[in-house]
């Protein structure tokens, strides 16, 4: 089969590869019908974040089940799934829990050298039982819903941990940090856990016409003390009850913790890149901010997000602004690096 390989900082190849064959028993083999290039990748692309050379990329993805190993139950040849962006058991304490991105027999796809990358045309997943959601058939039909529904595997699980980790809660007034897909997301999920008001904070003008198309009340296009003053004076001069950060970013995370009100909190999942030197402890202590976030456990929200997908009252699939084949995924990750794409959707 073919797959995106990366072999240096801004040197990314569509190869041949194997292709992937059942190798254990709770093993299913999955043709990809849907793929698409996360903001996160861009670290790996940037050199960022270390790779060794002919690793595969690429973690979000859904297809069709093509083969299964002989345990696995809940799953058949034929099969639409949708997969998060890490494998899972799904018996362990912390997969029982809720929390299968710290289950210790999963991982992240193409994480590790051998592991597939969602990025190609197939991909073996292990823990099939655990790891995937199955989707209605109908849905391989609907170009539309598909790519509503991929939006499942990442960023509107990441999006709606983000809100949770906020609190946001009917009533309250948001304020999200960050206008890639994550933060588009995280609007989202703002708007449909209740939240009365929600200002968006970005720069760039398709980007927040999205951020109002998904809820934003407000849109604060200035960066540091500039949009902290701006989020004050639309407050009141108390900030918002509850601050999305979906960026990573020292500057991102200090603007956070400065437009958060009083007892309020920030749910934080930008990948951290220097954000731990955002942080003023003594100004969080004193002011009674939380701090709650991290890497979104996604599979435990698909089932409570998809049938809002399905029936569509959340409609994620604007934030894929930028369609690709795989040959054109490197051409896809320059125009993400470049700001001249917010998300690129990926048919293999």
């Amino acid at each position: 089969m073919r797959a995106t390989t990366i072999h240096a900082p801004f040197d990314l190849r569509v190869e041949d590869v194997p292709d992937p064959v059942v190798k254990e028993t709770t093993d299913v083999v999955v043709r990809v019908l849907r793929a698409c290039v996360c903001g996160s990748d861009l670290w790996a692309y940037r050199g960022e974040s270390a790779r060794q050379p002919g690793q595969r990329i690429g973690h979000e993805f859904l297809g069709i089940v093509e083969e299964t190993g002989q345990d696995v139950r809940g799953f058949a040849k034929g099969d639409l799934v949708v997969a998060p962006f890490v494998w899972s058991d799904g018996s362990c304490d912390y997969c029982a829990e809720g929390l299968q991105t710290s289950c210790p027999n999963g991982g992240f796809w193409g994480g590790t050298v051998g592991s597939d990358g969602g990025q190609g045309e197939a991909v073996r997943v292990p823990y099939a039982d655990g790891t995937l959601v199955k989707l209605p058939a109908d849905a391989a039909s609907d170009d539309h819903l598909l790519t509503a529904l991929l939006a499942l595997s990442d960023v509107l699980g990441t999006g709606h941990h983000a809100a949770l980790g906020a609190g946001v809660k009917p009533g309250s007034t948001v304020a999200v940090v960050g206008d890639g897909a994550v933060g588009l997301c995280g609007v989202l999920a703002a708007k449909r856990l209740g939240a009365e008001r929600i200002i968006a904070l970005g720069r760039h003008t398709a980007r927040t016409d999205i951020a109002r198309r998904f809820g934003a009340t407000d849109v604060v296009a200035e960066r540091g003390e500039a949009a902290e003053a701006a989020v004050c004076e639309l407050t009141g001069g108390q900030g918002a009850h509850a601050v999305i950060e979906a960026v990573g970013t020292e500057q991102s995370m200090r603007t956070a913790v400065a437009i958060t009100r009083d007892g309020g909190a920030i749910g934080y999942v930008g990948v951290p890149h220097g954000s731990g030197t955002g942080l003023d402890l003594s100004v969080m202590f004193d002011r009674n901010i939380a701090l709650r976030g991290g890497v979104a456990p996604v599979r435990a929200y698909i089932p409570e997000l998809l049938p809002d997908v399905l029936d569509g009252t959340v409609d994620p699939s604007p934030v894929f602004d930028l369609t690709v084949d795989l040959d054109g995924v490197p051409g896809g990750y320059r125009a993400m690096d470049e700001r001249t794409a917010l998300k690129v959707l990926v048919k293999p």
